[in-house]
């Protein structure tokens, strides 16, 4: 099936091409494109991750909610890292104490079932192959990869991974994908044994995407607990006749409200359209990383992300909450532009230019 799809590594994206070329459809390419990104963006999403997947299929929209969980019991303790980036530092949390409970591929396992066209094997197959011969480093990853490296190579499955900077080991992460093939909720099991009641009990959940309109276009985007949609409707909005970039700039930060900057974090995108005019856009993260690695890839620290999730009470079982926010513009019923973005809190206000720069 012809499509396009636009990814964070080029590796990424030639694995959903791949699956598009074999005749799967937008979903199927979304899901070989994420898993491939478990190997080519290791630092930002991986089995462990969370995330929102927004899909269009038949002419209906869903928003597939597959974000972290609050575990009954934490883990651990959190543990606090200092990073020097120069001109400033950031305190990173990480640890065993900041792993939430992970649903990004019962996500993705659910949105097969219902959306997909190919055999899950040969969805998850281009990665395995990826995660078999390692990965070259390009100049972007190697220096997220050396400011990053207390969080990277704090422990010796980190150290395996990243030692060459040139190239990265992903054997390890080889045999996890082959287990993601046969049993992805199995694989999830194995790498988190201590959540496995919280992991049985996970479930996706299906939401209602928030519409939004922009130059007479339908914009869906994600609802709570996402609080990044609501900022792209509102900055959206307030766009609307603005020509100044002062005037723009006052809508971002009456869009954002109380929501302030916060720190560097990880997330990835996939978008992906298909000739039928079915679209899939992921946005998926471990946070900031916890710096525990375990069967060739890093586990989250959803716990640890305070400027997102806020410092009060957890209650088990409840979704944490997030700011990314994969995007769709309709244009006559027919996807016109699919997008997501990284950047914590500041991904919002980059959509909603975007989506306003590409229809005016």
């Amino acid at each position: 099936m012809r499509g396009a799809i636009a990814a964070g590594h080029p590796l990424t994206a030639e694995a959903g091409a791949r699956v598009l070329k074999s005749g799967g459809n937008a979903v199927d390419a979304c899901i070989a494109a994420a898993c491939a990104a478990f190997v080519t963006e290791g630092p930002l999403t991986g089995p462990a991750g969370g995330g929102f997947l927004l899909v269009h299929v038949g002419g209906r929209a869903t928003l597939l909610d597959c974000f972290f969980a609050v575990p009954t019991e934490p883990l651990g303790e959190i543990e606090h890292l200092t990073v020097d980036f120069g001109s400033t530092t950031q305190s990173y949390h990480v640890g065993d104490g900041s792993i939430a409970v992970p649903g990004l591929l019962a996500g993705l396992s659910e949105a097969h079932a219902r959306f997909g066209q190919m055999p899950w094997q040969e969805l998850v197959e281009p990665a395995i192959e990826l995660a078999r011969a390692g990965v070259d480093v390009s100049e972007a990853q190697r220096f997220l990869h050396e400011i990053l490296v207390a969080v990277l190579q704090r422990d010796e499955g980190g150290r395996r991974i990243y030692a060459d900077a040139g190239h990265l080991d992903t054997s390890d992460l080889a045999a996890t994908l082959e287990r993601v093939r046969d049993d992805p909720a199995a694989a999830v099991r194995e790498l988190l044994p201590e959540l496995q009641g919280d992991l049985d009990s996970y479930l996706p959940i299906d939401r209602a995407p928030l519409r939004a309109t922009s130059e007479d276009r339908e914009v869906l985007t994600t609802p709570r607990p996402s609080r990044g949609g609501a900022i792209v409707a509102a900055a959206l909005a307030d766009f609307s006749g603005s020509t100044s970039l002062d005037d723009r700039a006052r809508a971002l930060r009456a869009a954002y409200g109380a929501d302030s900057l916060g720190g560097i974090t990880g997330t990835t995108h996939v978008s992906v359209i298909d000739a039928a005019g079915n679209a899939a856009g992921l946005s998926s993260t471990l946070g900031a990383g916890s710096g525990v690695h375990r069967g060739g890839t890093q586990l989250n620290n959803m716990l640890g992300e305070f400027d997102i999730i806020g410092r009060g009470e957890l209650v088990p079982g409840e979704r944490l909450a997030s700011m990314m926010t994969p995007t769709l513009v309709l244009e006559e019923g027919r996807p016109r532009l699919m997008l997501g973005s990284a950047g914590s809190v500041r991904l919002s206000g980059a959509i909603a230019q975007v989506v306003d720069a590409v229809l005016r």
